[in-house]
C-alpha cells in the first residue's frame, strides 16, 4: 500500500504539504503558537504547551509502533552524539529565547499573524539555517561528532519487549497529565 506512495515523489510532496498545513493549524487551535502560552510555559504557570506535547508523544510511540507491527513502518534510529546534541540545544534554546518560539511554533505563529513570528522567526530562521550551512564543515570535523552514542532504542537498550516499555511509559505520562488537570495548570 504504502510502497506505491514512496515511489511516488509529487504525491510525498503533496502528502507533506497537507500533513503539515494539518499540523501548523493543531498548533494553533491548541494554542501554542500563542506567544503568551510559551512565555507561561517557560515560567511554569501554563502549562498548555506541556500538555499538547505529551498528548502528541502519546499518540505517536502507540500509533508508530502499531503501525510498525502491521508492517506499514520501520524505525529509523539515527546515530547521535553529545557533540550535536549540546550545539543543537545551544542554538535552539538561543532561538527560543530571542524570540519565545520554536521553529514550528514560529510558523503557525506567523500564520496567524504574529508580525514578530514573520519577521524575527522567519529572518533568524534564514540567517540560522545560512551559518549552520555555511560553517557545516568545520563543526562537522571538529565538535558534531563528539561523545557519539550507540544507535539504539530503550526497548533495544534495556533488551525487552518494546511494548514493556510503550504501556508504562503512556501510563507515566498520561498520568502526569491528569495530575497537571487536576492541579489547574
Amino acid at each position: 500500500m504504502l510502497t506505491t506512495l514512496h515511489r511516488n515523489a509529487y504525491a510525498q510532496l503533496a502528502l507533506g504539504v497537507i500533513i503539515g498545513i494539518a499540523f501548523g493549524f493543531l498548533l494553533q487551535k491548541s494554542g501554542v503558537t500563542n506567544y503568551d502560552v510559551i512565555v507561561g510555559q517557560l515560567l511554569l504557570n501554563d502549562f498548555t504547551v506541556t500538555k499538547m506535547m505529551l498528548s502528541a508523544v502519546i499518540v505517536g510511540m502507540i500509533g508508530f509502533h502499531l503501525l510498525k507491527r502491521a508492517g506499514l513502518a520501520q524505525p529509523h534510529v539515527v546515530t547521535g552524539s553529545i557533540g550535536s546534541s549540546v550545539y543543537g540545544g545551544l542554538i535552539f534554546g538561543l532561538g527560543f529565547a530571542l524570540l519565545g518560539y520554536c521553529p514550528g511554533t514560529v510558523a503557525g505563529a506567523a500564520g496567524q499573524g504574529a508580525l514578530d513570528a514573520l519577521a524575527g522567526g522567519f529572518t533568524g530562521i534564514l540567517i540560522g539555517a545560512g551559518l549552520f550551512a555555511r560553517f557545516y564543515p568545520f563543526l562537522n570535523s571538529r565538535f558534531l561528532h563528539q561523545g557519539k552514542f550507540k544507535n539504539t532504542t530503550l526497548p533495544e537498550f534495556l533488551k525487552v519487549n518494546e511494548w514493556l516499555v510503550i504501556i508504562p511509559a503512556v501510563i507515566l505520562l498520561a498520568g502526569f497529565l491528569l495530575l497537571l488537570e487536576y492541579a489547574g495548570l
